[in-house]
């Protein structure tokens, strides 16, 4: 159901570094097509497949009679064609459905247009793309575009969407939710490691069978290097199809991703031997992908009136000794194999004037096997080669290592089911000898596939399936935390030997001498500090495949929020520093970048359970170096602005085209509904409404900056174009500026002291959080970096001694006056009675580096604490052991091994730019 039989390879360009490669902004398609050229539906598989003989024959091999192909090129890829695989015809005989279904993914393909650079940009793009058609199809008289008229001529086709992972599986069907779409999801064979919200998209599923192979972990240093996750992939994948059979999810297999086509059948038997039934292996293979084409009325089972495509096995077709004979297409014979004689059963076998012994040949027909019995403690292997009728047969003459063999050749006669011969003995001497068989195979002899295979051992499901991963979330609990230091982050300041009971991710009291309620866990403080949790309003942890859409001016279409990546290791060692929630924001490669995403640290649970669900919406803006690409290399120099100056026209421009566009709806939205069922309405763009939002306060502007000129020049165009700015960030010359921040109630997010790394931070000073602060001006310490988020505390503490913040305040800066940048104050940020119960117990004073969080609430579960960490380790530890010893097992036996790669390190940062990390700093 997932190939590309027949139809042309695609031609890949060659990705070059952003800095050799000069940019493309437009389309180079000629003719009246979409804007971006990895939107190319009007790609149609039947006018370009060409019956493919070599190709066919592949697939015949493997049992395929049918199959869908489809060009796998580009975001919106055009539509496929369901053809048998007949090559004694010709094609417009062989295709049974020209337009079977459409395709979708979110890699650009062949597309050597800049735009999207990101994961969250082709998610973007595509968003727009559903749009446009829709609008297309309202006002076709507006605009003639051949894309988008055979985008909405495909609506009603099956929609298969290649996803690359299982978080990309989710990400996809909540796309197609968006559109009501049901898209059919091309998996990568992860499924089963967030089953629950695979099961919940309710999408049909094309399951590949490509399992890793096992990794060459002898060398201790090596196996240091495989992740947990990779280990336990190996052994848990083969388990997903019975896993997503168990869960009822509708699925069809495919030998799509695997470069050797023979491995089909073997990894199939695999599974099955993890749990899926022959009945539903056949399924996957017939029924449900001709369903899922409409094509059940030709394919797919055997009954009058369909196409005659059917297979002639030797035995059923998932047994390990069945051979597949004939694969009939269309009704035209394609052998595949004769049919082999079958030899197996139990024989009398007389040499000579020996006595008769026993001779049980078993295995396969194309290999049999073969025992010699003498007696009941002389049993003997030997073995047994037949060409045509021709048989040798070779065993130990009696026990012991000198005993020599016989050596018996001769022949078979059907009539009697005899073999005779001629036979050799150790010393030399010819006899004749018979071999009659006195009844079939049997079970023990035959060793086939109807034998109830013993279930396979395998780990535990965690969530994350990553390291630290657990079996299950922490739940709620009851909490009552005794005799610590509460650091209150409100105008009470510190109390001493007070108490705090945590419930129903609440904090429920906060007093001295509180009683435990039934059921409630009682944790000592006594000596210890408990602290709100630390908010990190400036991060780039948790988001995949690429932070920045920086290839062009303006991306406020773009959302990290599509991006989350649950299973970032860095959200758990952010529990481990104290850390409950964290901005996630586009980085700094254009002025208007994109839409952030606010998250908790919900380790174990699903993206969309990471955000906060009442957040206010943010978006990030940037200011200096790197918006003008001045280390962009000498060939981006096209992409406007170029200079400071651009850079401030950008904003002037993009904003007065928000303004048109708003009077633009509000015209529209004002006329009577009558009318507006006579008027064309306006075309929706996603990256206008973004800023449309902002013009009415509805979403806030983190605006990246460094230098003093360029903040005032951002804080006059928002007083000109009447919008507000919520947060500077970096800001490192914000003390020069503070007084008219602060008349603005502009908030300020700073490093402690960071300086030097670029040219534009050269005046930054160690003071700059303590000067804001005393100036009025709500000022937090964040990280935008994947280790310093863990740390914040110790950055906190840094402005004690550099410009005499007392510890009150200082504790402030990553706790209430983030959450106060967040709009998140109400229910987050301090201990106070009715907020969120996100708190964290340290072991000492927390401003202290030896300070450790001993305990990190998140909602009022314990996400981290020291002990269970510890635990996990431990956990992680044997896992590990018993998964490379089972690999060195495996390969012991045969199996096939890949050599350990080197992985680089994913932490981004506001300058990360395409899937580069760190180095362009």
């Amino acid at each position: 159901m997932f190939t590309s039989y027949g139809v042309p390879d695609v031609k890949m360009p060659e990705r070059r570094g952003r800095r050799e490669a000069g940019p493309q902004f437009e389309s180079q398609k000629e003719g009246a097509y979409d804007w971006n050229q990895a939107i190319r539906p009007e790609t149609n598989a039947a006018e370009m497949f060409k019956v493919n003989a070599d190709q066919a024959d592949a697939y015949r091999k493997l049992g395929f009679g049918a199959v869908m192909t489809l060009q796998p090129d580009g975001i919106a890829r055009g539509t496929g064609s369901l053809v048998t695989l007949n090559t004694d015809r010709r094609e417009n005989e062989v295709i049974l459905v020209d337009r079977a279904a459409t395709g979708f993914s979110f890699d650009k393909g062949s597309s050597t247009q800049d735009y999207p650079g990101s994961l969250m940009g082709s998610i973007a793009l595509l968003r727009q793309t559903y749009l446009d058609a829709n609008w297309n199809q309202r006002n076709p008289r507006r605009e003639e575009n051949l894309s988008l008229q055979a985008f909405n001529s495909q609506r009603n086709l099956p929609a298969i969407f290649e996803a690359s992972n299982k978080l990309n599986t989710l990400r996809a069907d909540r796309v197609g939710d968006e559109f009501g779409v049901q898209y059919i999801i091309k998996g990568a064979g992860d499924e089963y490691q967030r089953l629950p919200e695979v099961k919940a998209t309710k999408a049909s599923l094309i399951l590949t069978l490509n399992y890793p192979d096992a990794y060459k972990v002898d060398d201790v240093y090596d196996a240091t290097r495989v992740p947990l996750e990779d280990l336990k992939h190996w052994e848990m994948a083969p388990a997903n199809a019975a896993m997503l059979a168990k869960a009822g999810v509708t699925f069809a297999l495919s030998a799509s991703d695997l470069k050797d086509k023979k491995k089909f059948m073997p990894n199939l038997k695999k599974a099955m031997q993890y749990g899926l039934t022959e009945e539903q292996a056949l399924q996957a293979l017939t029924a449900t992908p001709a369903a899922l084409l409409k094509a059940q009325d030709q394919v797919g089972s055997l009954k009058p009136g369909m196409v005659a495509n059917f297979l002639v096995c030797s035995n059923r077709l998932f047994a390990d000794d069945n051979v597949m004979l004939d694969n009939w297409v269309q009704g035209e014979r394609y052998q595949l194999t004769e049919v082999p004689n079958d030899y197996r059963g139990v024989y009398t076998l007389q040499v000579g004037q020996q006595p008769e012994v026993k001779m049980l040949v078993s295995g396969k027909p194309e290999a049999p096997q073969l025992k010699v019995v003498r007696a009941a403690a002389d049993t003997v292997k030997g073995t047994m080669t037949v060409t045509g009728d021709l048989a040798t047969i070779v065993y130990a003459a009696a026990k012991g290592k000198n005993a020599g063999s016989m050596r018996l050749s001769g022949y078979y006669t059907a009539e009697g089911n005899t073999f005779r011969g001629d036979a050799e003995l150790p010393d030399a001497s010819m006899v004749k000898w018979t071999a009659r068989r006195q009844e079939g195979a049997t079970q023990a002899a035959r060793r086939d596939s109807a034998r109830t295979p013993r279930p396979m051992e395998i780990g535990q499901l965690t969530f994350p399936f990553a390291s630290y991963g657990r079996t299950e979330v922490p739940k709620q609990e009851t909490v009552l935390i005794k005799n610590a230091t509460v650091w209150t982050s409100e105008a009470a300041g510190k109390l001493e030997n007070t108490d705090v009971l945590l419930q129903n991710g609440k904090i429920a009291k906060v007093g001295k001498n509180l009683s435990a309620p039934s059921g409630a866990r009682t944790v000592d403080g006594t000596g210890k500090h408990l602290t709100p949790g630390i908010i990190d309003e400036h991060s780039h942890i948790a988001i995949s495949q690429g932070v920045n859409e920086g290839t062009q001016a303006v991306t406020s279409e773009v959302r990290v929020g599509d991006v989350i990546d649950p299973e970032d290791v860095g959200l758990y060692r952010d529990l481990a520093g104290g850390v409950v929630a964290s901005q996630l924001l586009h980085g700094s490669a254009n002025p208007i970048g994109g839409q952030s995403a606010i998250i908790k640290m919900r380790w174990g649970m699903d993206a969309n359970d990471l955000k906060i669900s009442d957040a206010p919406g943010f978006i990030k803006f940037a200011l200096g170096e790197n918006v003008k690409q001045s280390n962009a290399g000498e060939r981006n120099v096209l992409r406007f602005p170029q200079s400071r100056m651009g850079v401030e026209q950008v904003f002037v421009d993009a904003f007065t085209r928000a303004k048109e566009y708003e009077k633009e709806w509000a015209t529209y939205n004002k006329l009577s509904k009558g009318k507006q069922a006579k008027t064309e309405p306006p075309r929706r763009d996603l990256e206008l409404e973004a800023l449309v939002e902002i013009l009415r306060d509805d979403r806030h502007i983190t605006c990246h900056s460094y230098v003093q000129s360029e903040i005032n020049m951002m804080m006059n165009v928002a007083d000109r174009m009447g919008f507000k700015i919520n947060t500077f960030t970096h800001i490192l010359e914000g003390y020069k500026v503070a007084d008219k921040m602060a008349a603005r109630g502009i908030n300020a997010g700073t490093f402690s002291d960071w300086w030097a790394y670029k040219n534009e931070v050269r005046d930054a000073i160690p003071y700059n959080a303590a000067i804001m602060t005393k100036v009025g001006v709500n000022v937090a310490i964040n990280s935008d970096d994947a280790e310093m988020s863990r740390r914040l505390n110790q950055e906190a503490a840094k402005t004690v001694k550099y410009g005499g913040l007392s510890e009150d305040q200082a504790m402030r800066l990553i706790t209430i006056n983030p959450a106060k940048m967040l709009h998140l104050d109400s229910h987050m940020g301090s201990i106070k009675e009715g907020k969120d119960a996100d708190v964290v117990l340290w072991n000492e004073h927390p401003l202290s580096v030896y300070a450790k969080a001993e305990r990190t609430f998140v909602d009022g579960r314990q996400m981290f604490s020291l002990e269970e960490d510890q635990q996990l380790r431990d956990q992680m530890q044997k896992e590990r052991l018993r998964i490379i010893q089972k690999m060195v097992s495996a390969r012991k036996s045969g199996a096939p091994a890949q050599e350990v790669a080197a992985r680089t390190n994913s932490h981004y940062t506001c300058d990360t730019l395409g899937e580069e990390k760190e180095e362009d700093q």
